[in-house]
């Protein structure tokens, strides 16, 4: 029994040594890692006191587009399905497919043979109603010689009259027909209505053709000018509505690539529809683009920034050095001691890249735009390089998302 007693408290006391030394290991790395009491706001590694090495940007002044982002989708400013207006054989197709044609030019041609025969037959009936009238006129004015010497009665002199007038107007229904037969003649050569771009040709040389056809010949859309169709949301509305009507502004429309890398073409606002779509409380509008380069396309989608107003000499910052927090938005301005000052700021329209600021902070001061993480008010930083400032372009031309 003796001998048991002793073999185990050798055993507890290296026990109770394990647990002292691992006490100890622990409370030395909580010492080792606790942050400082007397420097709780330094930055740096927990504890060490070193200045946080942060990224700042300058305030500057610039102009500042204000711009409503919206998707939009190009429209040709006319559209014409071209079709026969007389039935008849297709005989000549003078155009290519794609090709621009101007107002006027002929495109083709439907067979003319019937068509000149209605003419020429048309106008030998003008010709015998003529020569009817004529005869008739001459003995009306000698009935009338004849009635004056009271040598014929006036029921005679009075069916003259009547057969005279009724060749009258045997005349008009002959000239009638023969203009109807002169432009049905015209209506073989099938002219482009208007200028525009043609599409791929539907029907080919040798086919019958009639103007009921559902089919048209080719399609010709006017893409110079070309429209593009946005909508925006009515909340915006009282803005462009500002500009348009009560300064009477010609408001600047761009369109973007659907990627928004590369502006297609730059236009004007043409128009606003008269009332908002109940069903999603946005209203249309339509912009003018001269689209002379032809980067614009019919039915293509296109992202649209429309500016309705530029801040001239406006403070605009990079949003990355925008902070939030509970008591509203804010900045770390760097001071020339290489401390921050945390800064409430008003804010106002942004691009998501460049944020225009009412008020807050001034031009030519130092705004940390990285390492914003481990920052407080008061603390030391370590600044290791700058970034990019608003470039006056990027700041002129920045949209707000609509």
């Amino acid at each position: 029994m003796s001998d048991v007693q002793h073999s185990t408290r050798p055993s507890r006391s290296r026990q109770w040594l394990i647990g002292l030394i691992l006490l100890a290991a622990l409370i030395g790395l909580l010492v080792w890692f606790w942050p400082s009491p007397e420097k709780p706001a330094q930055g740096g590694r927990w504890g060490d006191g070193g200045p946080v090495p942060v990224r700042v940007t300058s305030v500057e002044q610039s102009d500042f587009a204000i711009e409503l982002k919206a998707l939009g989708t190009v429209t040709a400013y006319n559209t014409v399905n071209i079709r026969s207006r007389v039935d008849g054989e297709l005989v000549k197709v003078l155009f290519e497919d794609g090709q621009r044609v101007k107002k006027g030019d002929l495109l083709a041609v439907i067979d003319p043979r019937a068509y000149e025969v209605a003419l020429q037959m048309a106008q030998g009936a003008l010709q015998e109603n003529q020569a009817q009238l004529k005869n008739a006129e001459i003995d009306l004015a000698r009935y009338r010689g004849l009635y004056a010497e009271d040598s014929i009665a006036k029921q005679t002199l009075d069916t003259q009259e009547a057969l005279v007038n009724q060749y009258r107007g045997t005349l008009k229904s002959d000239q009638a027909a023969v203009a109807e037969a002169k432009l049905n003649l015209d209506f073989t050569q099938i002219r482009a209505p208007i200028d525009g771009r043609l599409g791929l040709r539907q029907v080919d040389v040798g086919n019958l053709v009639s103007s009921g056809d559902t089919v048209p010949l080719v399609v010709i859309t006017q893409t110079l000018p070309i429209s593009v169709m946005f909508t925006l949301p009515e909340a915006d509305l009282p803005a462009v509505l500002q500009q348009v009507r009560g300064e009477k502004r010609q408001l600047t429309v761009e369109a973007w690539n659907r990627s928004e890398s590369a502006r297609l073409a730059s236009g004007v606002l043409d128009s606003l529809d008269n009332q908002i779509d109940t069903a999603t409380g946005t209203v249309k509008l339509k912009a003018r683009f001269e689209n002379a380069e032809e980067l614009l396309f019919p039915n293509q989608f296109v992202n649209v920034r429309l500016r309705v107003d530029t801040r001239e000499n406006a403070i605009v910052v990079p949003s990355a050095a925008m902070q939030f927090g509970a008591n509203g938005t804010f900045v770390y301005v760097v001071d020339e001691q290489s401390k921050v000052q945390v800064r409430p700021i008003v804010a106002g329209p942004s691009n998501g890249e460049l944020t225009l600021i009412e008020e807050g902070i001034q031009v030519g001061e130092r705004l940390v735009l990285e390492g914003t993480d481990r920052l407080r008010n008061g603390a030391a930083v370590e600044v290791i390089g700058e970034g990019p400032a608003p470039a006056l372009e990027q700041a002129a031309t920045a949209p707000i998302d609509a």
